[in-house]
Formats: C-alpha cells, sequence, structure tokens
C-alpha cells in the first residue's frame, strides 16, 4: 500500500479569524462554542475550526482560544495557541472592524502589527457578517508563545520584530516540508510551461508578495519552498527557456556554494559563501574575519554595508554582484547536469528591509521580459 498523501493544515490568520468570531458569538450572546466556521475566501471554502476556550473577561469584551493545525508540515507553530480579544467599539469608532496587534504578534518596520492582506481581508469579511450595521468591534490578536517561537524564525530578516505574523495568501497550509508535496510543486509548474517560456521561482511567500509589488505576472510565478534544484532540473526537463530566480539573499546564496536544498536542516555555508566572496572581491583580513565571526548572513551584510559607509568603497555592489553571477552560473550547471538541458537562469537578491540588493546582468534582463505590460 502507497503511503497516504500529506494532510493540509490551515494557516495562522485562519486559526485567528476563528478565535475572533468565537469570542464575537460570546459577546452577543454567552454559550459554549466547541466549532466556527470561517469562509477561508482563498480558496472559497467554508471549514469548522475547533474553539478551546472563550469566556467574558469583563462588560463589553470576551476572549477565545484556538490552537494552529498546519497538516503534515514541519512548522514550529503546530499546536501554538491564538487569542483573539474581541470588544464593543465606542461612538467615535468610524470603521466597523479595527485590528490590533497584542503580545506575540510581530511588528514591522514601521511599527505597524504584522497582519498582512489575506488576514485583515480574512478577519473583516467573516466579521462583518456578524456585525449589525451600527456595530463596531476592536479585535486584538495575541500570540502568547510568538515572541519565543519568532526567534527560531527567519522573521527578522524580512524585518518583522517581536513576534510571529500572519502571513498567506490562501487559508490552506500545504505540508511544503513533506516529501509527497514535491510532486505537487513539480506539476504547478509543468502547467505554467504550457503557457510560458520564462517562470519566476520564490520560495516562500515573502518572495512572491515583493515580486508581485515589483509588477511581475503572477501567473508566471512559481513556489518552489526549499526544493530548489529539483524545480529546477523539472524546469530544463519542461523546456523552460529561462528562470528568473527571486529571494532573500540569506536563503539563495546557498545556491553559490553549489547547496540545492536550503532547508537549513540540509545544510547551511552561508557565511562561509559570503566570506568566500569577500575574500575574492580582495576584502582586507580584518574585515573577512568580522563577517565570518557574525552571527547571520544578514548580520554579514550590515558589517558590509556599514564598511561601504566609513570607508567609501562599494564592497555590496562588488560581492553580492558576484554571488548573484555565481547562482546563475550553478544553477545552469546544475539543470544540465541532472537533465541534458540549457535554461538561462538569472537571479535577484533583496534584504530584510525588502529592497533589492543587487541583480545579475541576466536577472536584470529576465526581470524585463516577465514584468507585467
Amino acid at each position: 500500500m502507497p503511503p497516504p498523501p500529506p494532510r493540509a493544515g490551515y494557516t495562522l490568520p485562519v486559526f485567528a479569524c476563528a478565535a475572533a468570531i468565537a469570542a464575537l458569538r460570546w459577546l452577543r450572546q454567552p454559550q459554549v462554542i466547541a466549532t466556527v466556521e470561517v469562509d477561508l475566501l482563498e480558496p472559497a471554502e467554508t471549514v469548522a475550526i475547533p474553539i478551546e476556550q472563550v469566556a467574558g473577561l469583563k462588560p463589553g469584551a470576551a476572549l477565545a482560544m484556538t490552537r494552529s493545525d498546519p497538516g503534515d508540515n514541519l512548522d514550529l507553530t503546530r499546536h501554538t495557541p491564538l487569542w483573539a480579544m474581541v470588544e464593543w467599539g465606542d461612538a467615535s469608532q468610524t470603521e466597523a472592524i479595527v485590528l490590533h496587534g497584542g503580545e506575540g504578534l510581530g511588528r514591522q518596520a514601521d511599527g505597524q502589527a504584522a497582519i498582512y492582506a489575506y488576514a485583515k481581508r480574512l478577519l473583516n469579511e467573516n466579521l462583518k457578517r456578524l456585525l449589525e450595521p451600527d456595530e463596531t468591534i476592536q479585535v486584538t490578536l495575541i500570540l502568547p508563545e510568538g515572541r519565543a517561537l519568532a526567534k527560531r524564525t527567519s522573521n527578522e530578516a524580512f524585518g518583522v520584530v517581536e513576534g510571529l505574523s500572519l502571513l498567506g495568501t490562501t487559508g490552506i497550509s500545504q505540508p511544503l516540508s513533506a516529501p509527497g508535496q514535491l510532486e505537487a510543486f513539480r506539476e504547478a509548474l509543468r502547467q505554467k510551461t504550457s503557457c510560458f517560456d520564462c517562470l519566476v521561482f520564490c520560495i516562500g511567500e515573502n518572495g512572491l508578495d515583493l515580486v508581485r509589488q515589483l509588477g511581475v505576472q503572477p501567473s508566471r510565478l512559481v513556489k518552489t519552498a526549499n526544493w530548489l534544484g529539483p524545480m529546477l532540473v523539472e524546469a530544463g526537463l519542461q523546456g523552460v527557456k529561462s528562470v528568473l530566480l527571486f529571494g532573500y539573499h540569506g536563503k539563495l546564496i546557498k545556491l553559490a556554494s553549489g547547496i540545492f536544498h536550503t532547508h537549513h536542516h540540509v545544510a547551511d555555508g552561508r557565511l562561509e559563501t559570503l566570506t568566500a566572496h569577500c575574500a575574492i572581491a580582495g576584502l582586507p583580513t580584518r574585515d573577512l574575519q568580522a563577517v565570518f565571526s557574525s552571527a547571520t548572513a544578514e548580520d554579514g551584510l550590515k558589517y558590509l554595508k556599514q564598511l561601504d559607509v566609513t570607508t567609501g568603497q562599494h564592497w555590496i555592489e562588488q560581492v553580492y554582484g558576484e554571488i548573484a553571477q555565481a547562482i546563475d552560473e550553478r544553477s545552469q550547471a546544475y539543470i544540465q547536469t541532472h537533465s541534458d538541458r540549457t535554461v538561462q537562469v538569472g537571479t535577484i537578491l533583496f534584504d530584510r528591509e525588502r529592497q533589492i540588493l543587487t541583480k545579475s546582468q541576466t536577472g536584470i534582463v529576465l526581470l524585463e521580459q516577465v514584468l507585467l505590460i
């Protein structure tokens, strides 16, 4: 008997929404609530989410709790509690629903709670259906374990501090870390190759979100998770002519050293790769030692940025330009080795502020091809 396919679960915004729905229902009528229905919107599906606890806090305020279930995913948020406190709004409130980030919900660089577009839409549309035209509420979302869990994620690399983010474009949490999901990714790629000969690869949601903001055609985007190697080979086998790799420098830098499965459990080598390219560029020994001793690749980048400011040099441009070129060359060679096909590969790297760090020469050309006209 073949093993069962990996089980999908739901993303954090779904559980946050479910807790808010339960708290609002209790606020309207105190009751025992075992489950609530959440319209996922993306996809168009309504699901039942278990409620662990719900209670009143004070007149006009209630609190409900759910626990995350991401399915068969190697997800550190599994079973983490999500709380939602719902309070009736006052006479001065002009919006029907006001969302707040409480303890454990991360904050973006501008100080705003890390509640992204899908999560906002999910909460607003589901909660508005339960409100009378003249009613207003305030919703505070709390992740009691969020601050501790965030230290084990790359959130800070994308400018989110003090907790987890409610990120995602769908309510379904696909088991991206489960081997069985690779075939689903390959199938999604195959479908796109019938329409396009140039595709854009992104590891996760941060890259997908940013590349859309640049104006890249959404139908060209391919999510790879950490399986960049197999997905690049699949692109070659399917006759794709070119691939634009768009990603956070702390992930894609691994490709410059020939590491094509980017999960940290498999291999790392980021600081070693960064230091090697700094040496090739001629960085002095003392600075090489400082880069190599950095806690993360992002800290290594910060050191180089500060060095550029104090010395008037252009180490960032030199070093990361060479890294992007190495990623292009290594990726093309990897595809050729494993598929006997030639695919042009370009690279664009961004930093934790979601600013473009560098584009390879091929990356510049391919970006022009994939922008919306």
